[in-house]
């Protein structure tokens, strides 16, 4: 399984890791991948996108590689399902709502509640990524 995300200070490629560390703890091969090196062709076959990005700004997805990215799942989203997560320093996660509503408008389903933590992913925060990841594998 693939894990893609953008991360400027290196928090959400932390809980991209933890993800991926939950994906293996259920024997699931996890796929780590920084969003410039992968296309929506890429992800086409794929049943489960993992999509980690952080807000940025104003509340926003980051505007450069990965709402570009974003949007160019808008033809794929059809019957297969998203899971999102990303950190943020201020805020009450507007961007992640947002990002929701556009994944679900593309035609994702959205089958877990999306993670999101505070500055770095630390105690809690990383047992919630493991475990997300973990839960992942279920789908």
């Amino acid at each position: 399984m693939k894990v893609i995300y953008w991360s400027g200070t290196g928090n959400t490629e932390a809980m991209a890791n933890l993800i991926g560390k939950g994906l293996a703890n259920t024997g699931n091969s996890a796929e780590i991948l920084s969003v410039e090196k992968v296309s929506a062709d890429d992800l086409k076959n794929e049943d489960i996108l993992v999509l980690g990005c952080p807000s940025m700004g104003n509340e926003v997805l980051e505007e450069v590689d990965f709402e570009p990215f974003v949007e160019s799942l808008k033809d794929i989203g059809s019957g297969k399902k998203a899971c999102l997560f990303g950190s943020y320093g201020w805020g009450d996660g507007e961007w992640m709502r947002n990002w929701e509503e556009q994944m679900k408008g593309y035609g994702f389903e959205l089958p877990l509640e999306s993670v999101i933590v505070n500055e770095a992913p630390e105690g809690d925060d990383e047992d919630r990524c493991v475990k997300y990841g973990e839960t992942i594998a279920k789908l």
